[in-house]
């Protein structure tokens, strides 16, 4: 069996390698590539990466039911064929972790915009069946329930859904469904042990990968000393995992990461994104009388938190190149008590020109509910320039294709012109700063030319690099 796992992390480690190629030449085959990393950028005059601002949207669910309330907390949705499933915890009063009046309820929806309660009648949870829960008297796995579609190729049917829950006395559980709602343990034993578990642990199957992984708390000096951080573990079947490895951080500082909400991102799933909760213990905002006019109790007033964007392509590292907050606590007092503004894990897309994902506010209060907040497909980290213009010359590579699409967005008076260079940066002709045609407006998809022609077929598979140059202008992806 030790053999085995060996032989398969080191195919793991493989496949997560395999874009990079000799020379320093990244391979791209014919994926769609963002700018969240840096990953091809090899450098940049007046210009840089810019982190984009979410726009807030809706309430997207109230957690209003008398077993749900202002302990709710640990969401997940995913789109699932034509409806979009959430789940979470549902808990009234502040407990220990796992106790056994926590419920796992469901919502879903058909647009991803609004969310609904079914009554589902599958437990009876304060005198009624009449309710939208579907894991009770199981503690403590309702503490941290967070289910995911196995996208794994052969998976039965019997086993779609799938589940990770526990504390650190429990361990870590894998939980198995047919169809979301009826869940039962996958084995009755736990298959992680060594972890912290005190909140949301996150998997799914990593098609880049080609194997599960898993994300969960620990602490950066073990038990519950120093910061709350991020391990991981993989699998190849949910049942024999790696011993964990702590997610590095590069030279980003140390800072308390609540949750880590860390899925394969849906156009590009090779990336993973992780919109994660950014704790600051201690760092008070509120005073108790002020929290005590909103309905919090004082020992969730002492707090603070906001959402940071972080990023993987695999292994154990987490690219910080963003410090600065995602989405910032809003104005008023309610947004800055403990555990609030602490983001849903899940990005799905709500038409063909926004995707969404949720944040919830309100923690610890009679208020608590979900926020929808909307981008564009991509729009989380763009390449850009101001007024006065700017370049950006990417690193080497190969692609399988023959077109280049851009998903870009000009102002009126900007625009966005790309050079192809050779691997030694010397222009290619036909293919020219001077031959290629300006590219204007707000593109979701948009292919490239020059001379009126977008035909790049001939440089397939040979080492290239892109030159963009832009005024007033911002190329979120690229995608052969």
């Amino acid at each position: 069996m030790r053999l085995f796992v060996r032989a398969w992390v080191l195919l793991c480690v493989g496949l997560v390698a395999q874009g990079a190629m000799a020379d320093g030449v990244i391979g791209l085959q014919d994926r769609l590539e963002l700018f969240v990393d840096g990953r091809l950028v090899d450098r940049m005059e007046n210009a840089s990466l810019k982190l984009h601002e979410p726009r807030p949207g809706n309430t997207a669910l109230v957690f209003d039911r008398p077993w749900e309330g202002r302990y709710s907390a640990y969401v997940t949705v995913f789109q699932d064929d034509d409806r979009y499933r959430m789940y979470y915890r549902g808990h009234p009063v502040a407990k220990a972790d796992g106790a056994k009046t926590e419920v796992t309820c469901y919502a879903e929806s058909r647009d991803g915009v609004t969310f609904e309660k079914p009554a589902l009648g599958l437990f009876e949870v304060h005198g009624t069946r009449e309710n939208n829960v579907v894991l009770a008297d199981m503690a403590p796995f309702s503490h941290n329930f967070a289910p995911f579609v196995d996208t794994r190729p052969g998976t039965p049917a019997a086993e779609k859904y799938k589940a990770m829950a526990g504390t650190k006395e429990s361990g870590l559980y894998v939980f198995v469904s047919a169809d979301g709602l009826h869940w039962e343990k996958y084995l009755e034993e736990p298959v992680l042990r060594d972890g912290a578990f005190d909140s949301q642990n996150v998997a799914f199957w990593s098609q880049a990968e080609q194997c599960y992984v898993c994300y969960f708390r620990t602490w950066s000096k073990g038990g519950w000393d120093g910061y709350r951080w991020v391990s991981r573990s993989t699998s190849p079947d949910l049942k024999v995992w790696t011993t964990p490895v702590v997610m590095d951080k590069g030279d980003a500082p140390w800072e308390h990461i609540y949750t880590n909400q860390t899925i394969p991102y849906y156009r590009a799933p090779h990336i993973y994104i992780a919109l994660a909760a950014r704790f600051m213990p201690g760092r008070r905002a509120v005073s108790v009388a002020e929290a005590a006019q909103f309905g919090v109790e004082a020992k969730y007033s002492g707090d603070c938190s906001d959402n940071v964007l972080m990023t993987s392509r695999g292994g154990n590292r987490y690219d910080r190149t963003f410090l600065e907050g995602f989405i910032k606590p809003g104005v008023g007092l309610a947004d800055w008590t403990s555990r609030t503004n602490y983001p849903v894990r899940g990005i799905v897309a709500t038409s063909d020109e926004e995707m969404s994902f949720y944040v919830q506010h309100h923690y610890g209060q009679p208020s608590n509910y979900l926020r929808r907040y909307v981008l564009r497909p991509d729009g989380f980290v763009s390449i850009n320039a101001p007024y006065s213009g700017g370049e950006c010359v990417t690193k080497p590579f190969t692609f399988e294709g023959d077109t280049l699409v851009l998903n870009f967005a000009t102002s009126a008076a900007g625009f966005v012109r790309v050079e192809l260079q050779e691997a030694d940066g010397r222009p290619i002709k036909g293919y020219t700063e001077k031959d290629a045609d300006e590219l204007l407006g707000n593109r979701i998809a948009y292919p490239v030319s020059w001379n009126g022609k977008s035909d790049v077929s001939a440089l397939a598979g040979k080492p290239i690099r892109l030159r963009f140059v832009l005024k007033d202008a911002d190329v979120f992806s690229m995608h052969f």
